[in-house]
């Protein structure tokens, strides 16, 4: 099955263009999204620990049955937390005794052991209930092909078990047989991304390493791709603080290879992924309503304000009024 999504939900300039301004009392803005796509990303999950009520919430506001799942980001200190190669070579030991963390299991500040413990116990509501499609380790483009890094990874395999678990990699020495064969042993899906082609950026690719397939677009904002941050508190042409890498609209034209790659890796795969993270002021729904209608072959069902706000959706998809808090369901795609 190939399901197709949005990276988060919860954005101030979504106001009026994929929900509407003012918001219906009673509005439930997961719960309006998930009528419209299968698959929505939890971004929350990388920035802090979820508490398991919260997890629990998110799956009673989805649709029931099959025709819609979650995908969660890892937590990022167990990614992004002294993940350096410098951090990863001192952090290689061989495992401690009980009580105290071992090298192998703490990077600088880092307890994997007990930030991975406090992560499966959160997300675990949705696990149990079967609504959890993947969880994404979304690693940084310093992390590449080591051995120390595939020592870490390994770690943090080793530390999840039970989920169904996807590395997203941005610099391209990922992009190896020997790396994809390393993936395949340890049973993770390789995620496949569009991101800006610059210098060491990982290039698109359609690879399948589980039975977990996964896509996300980041969009092509070259310019502002390796900004650390946007300065602080302060927009820039418009845009809140953070957001300049996402503002990205993509074309019918450059959309037509991933739906190819989708179709390809849908013969590989049991769950296909694709994920819009080009989140600035709509586009990436936009976006994911245009994959969508492409990989149908029809029109499908769209806010009528964001139709109303990207001309190239007229010809891909029907609008949907809101006039309270649901709209009504929708079928599965595939």
């Amino acid at each position: 099955m190939i399901r197709v999504g949005v990276a988060g939900w919860d954005y101030r300039d979504w106001a009026g263009i994929v929900y509407p301004s003012p918001l219906p009392r009673g509005f439930d803005r997961l719960a309006f999204l998930a009528d419209f796509f299968d698959v929505v990303e939890i971004n929350v999950t990388f920035y802090r620990q979820v508490d398991p009520r919260t997890a629990a919430s998110w799956g009673d506001r989805a649709p029931t049955g099959p025709s819609f799942l979650f995908t969660a980001k890892l937590y990022q200190a167990l990614t992004h937390g002294g993940t350096s190669p410098r951090a990863l070579r001192t952090s290689t030991g061989a495992a401690g005794t009980s009580g105290t963390p071992s090298p192998a299991e703490r990077i600088g500040d880092v307890d994997l052991r007990a930030e991975a413990r406090i992560y499966l116990a959160g997300i675990d509501p949705l696990r149990r209930s079967g609504r959890l499609g993947a969880v994404l380790m979304q690693f940084p483009h310093a992390f590449h092909d080591r051995p120390d890094s595939r020592r870490h990874l390994a770690r943090l395999v080793g530390l999840l078990p039970g989920l169904p678990l996807v590395a997203e990699f941005r610099h391209r020495s990922w992009d190896n047989d020997g790396a994809l064969d390393f993936l395949r042993e340890l049973g993770v899906g390789f995620c496949n991304i569009d991101q800006p082609s610059l210098g060491s950026t990982l290039a698109p690719t359609e690879h399948v390493t589980s039975l977990i397939a996964y896509v996300r677009l980041h969009g092509r904002n070259a310019g502002t791709w390796f900004a650390r941050k946007e300065k602080a508190g302060a927009p820039v042409a418009g845009r809140e603080a953070g957001s300049a890498r996402y503002d990205y609209l993509y074309s019918m034209p450059e959309l037509v290879p991933w739906v190819d790659r989708a179709r390809r890796m849908a013969e590989r795969a049991e769950e296909v992924f694709i994920i819009a993270n080009n989140h600035y002021r709509g586009k990436g729904p936009a976006n994911a309503v245009m994959m969508k209608s492409a990989l149908a072959s029809r029109r499908v069902r769209a806010p009528a304000g964001l139709i109303a706000g990207f001309a190239d959706l007229k010809d891909a998809a029907d609008p949907v009024e809101v006039h309270a808090g649901k709209t009504p369901k929708q079928g599965r795609l595939f």
